[in-house]
């Protein structure tokens, strides 16, 4: 690849291009079994498993569904909150060159029903809790496979489940009973290849149903690759002196592509245990890290980050002394909570990606981190700011256009929907629908989304700049911005707003400030506060549904 101006700002251990190597995703996991197998692979809720221990079971449960006819190419749904039995299913089906699908856990049972259909699902791996939406589902589908786990059986002194104790369906199977009935550990012989499909991640469309975009085992390789060695135990080696003490917190969902591979695969391409948990509570979270003595890295989203460094205990807490590194993505970091971060003394940096560039593509350096800033392309990347209208013509140096990416992580399309992947991949380049600014470093400092922007009497107003702004505001925690019909100003703005515990505002304290800080036509016109404001199971804020509320009242 062509040395591009931002490399000067790599950190030192990372390389401009990286030589990929030619296997499939399982590999990386393979690989780290097999030269340190005692090492502490999962830890959940005390239980560890080392990797030898999850190679042994992932190999039984891909020998066993490969008994059972599943074969390449088939699709697997992934119907589970962070625990090691979605582990050993991910790494199961890969191994068996069958397509992962991630799924919500939290999904109603008709948003269940689309995914199973839309990608004829005939297998599906699910757990105790979502047995219900499960078994109303089963009724209208052509599911051939339901596998069932519960939670707990994987932490020791609670005792395994069985089929009769869960009041399983007749010819549903039961995860452990599965695994424990199938004693053939040898790895299926099955050719996978970079080129061949490994997941499906949905992710939102245009015309309002989910998409699925289709990422093959080389854009997981490169994804892992290109996290992995960013942020490299090797650029903060004295918090990380060996594998045996290198520890990730999982609290970010697998099924999310982030969580999938930020956190997850991260982990195993570093030899790192990770801390599982299926759902983020602060007080568990803040128990966990402090329990834990030290944890290497931290994936999160701006939310979870907030509701850290908000709460009563942090400041006492020293938390820096427990966190190496922190990561951020998801959504952007109001640069105030980023000096927050650092204040306690944490190690942080900022990224982005999309499902449909397989998680992370673009990152700040460890050491040479712009708050406000997304960063610059990681290895093998590279990023365009193109005309909002077209999205054809390069913009000119200073101004905001449709950032567009290209790289070896960037999907193969959308399943079944190759008029969305018409749409949104061109010549080799992803249209990412945000419209971004970039400096003289080239750091790239995302604006808005394009579908987010508000036009108000002419005027182009972008969320994020009220929403930066409301930050600094010392009783304002959450800060969202949408933008509402009017008959005059064609849009105009109104805040969402959650308060710091214990504090108290007035609509008119929050607009007379926002008067002080900004040109008086961004100025929100309305103010609601709220306990909370709607949040993706990953963290991520609902702009959406907020304006889909406001959109209702107004028919009413």
């Amino acid at each position: 690849m062509t040395t591009k101006s931002w490399h000067r700002f790599y950190d030192y251990n990372v390389p401009h291009t990286i030589r990929y190597p030619h296997f499939p995703a399982q590999r990386i996991f393979q690989l780290t079994a097999g030269s340190h197998p005692n090492k502490a692979c999962t830890s959940f809720y005390g239980t560890e498993m080392t990797f030898w221990q999850v190679r042994e079971q992932v190999l039984r449960l891909a020998n066993a569904l490969a008994a059972r006819g599943l074969k390449k190419g088939d699709r697997i749904g992934l119907h589970l909150p962070n625990c090691p039995q979605f582990i050993v299913s991910y790494l199961a089906a890969l191994h068996l060159g069958a397509i992962v699908v991630n799924v919500n856990p939290l999904y109603t049972p008709t948003e269940l029903k689309f995914i199973i259909e839309s990608t004829s699902m005939q297998t599906l791996v699910t757990f105790d809790m979502a047995l219900p939406n499960v078994r109303e589902v089963t009724k209208e589908t052509q599911l051939k496979n339901v596998i069932v786990t519960k939670i707990t059986d994987y932490i020791n002194g609670l005792g395994v489940s069985t089929a009769k104790s869960l009041d399983l369906e007749e010819g549903w199977l039961h995860f452990s009973e599965l695994i424990e009935n199938c004693k053939d550990t040898r790895p299926p012989r099955v050719p996978v290849g970079p080129a061949d499909p490994a997941m499906i991640q949905f992710t939102g469309g245009t015309t309002g149903f989910p998409k699925g975009a289709l990422l093959t085992h080389g854009n997981l390789v490169a994804a892992t690759l290109q996290a992995g060695l960013w942020a490299s135990p090797g650029a903060y080696a004295p918090l990380a002196p060996s594998q045996q003490d290198r520890s990730a917190l999982c609290v970010l969902p697998y099924f999310h592509v982030y969580g999938n591979v930020v956190a997850m695969n991260w982990a195993f391409f570093g030899c790192a245990t990770q801390i599982c948990v299926p759902r983020f509570d602060i007080d568990e979270i803040l128990d966990i890290i402090v329990k834990s003595g030290h944890i290497t890295y931290f994936p999160a989203v701006p939310t979870m980050i907030t509701a850290i460094v908000n709460h009563p205990k942090a400041a006492s807490l020293d938390l820096g002394r427990y966190v190496g590194l922190l990561n951020s993505g998801g959504a952007p970091m109001p640069v105030e909570l980023i000096e927050r971060v650092i204040d306690l003394g944490i190690i942080f940096n900022e990224g982005y990606g999309l499902s449909e560039t397989s998680s992370i593509t673009i990152a700040n350096p460890i050491s040479r981190s712009k708050p406000g800033s997304i960063g610059i392309p990681m290895a093998d990347n590279d990023f365009r700011l193109v005309d909002v209208e077209q999205g054809l013509e390069d913009v000119k140096p200073g101004e905001s256009g449709e950032l567009i990416v290209k790289g070896p992580t960037v999907m193969q399309g959308y399943w079944n929907s190759p008029e969305e992947t018409k749409n949104q991949l061109r010549d080799g380049w992803l249209h990412t629908g945000d419209i971004a600014q970039v400096d003289e470093d080239g750091y790239i400092f995302i604006v808005d989304r394009k579908k987010d922007m508000i036009i108000a009497s002419g005027f182009n107003i972008y969320p994020r700049e009220i929403e930066e702004s409301l930050y600094e505001h010392p009783k304002i925690a959450e800060a969202v911005a949408v933008g509402i019909p009017h008959d005059y100003r064609g849009e105009t703005v109104k805040v969402f707003i959650v308060l710091q515990p214990g504090a108290e505002a007035t609509e008119q304290e929050i607009i007379d400030y926002c008067k002080q800080k900004m040109t008086a036509y961004k100025v929100p016109k309305l103010v609601e506060f709220r306990e909370t404001v709607p949040k993706s199971a990953v963290g991520k804020i609902l702009r959406k549904v907020l304006r889909d509320e406001e959109l209702a009242k107004l028919k009413k």
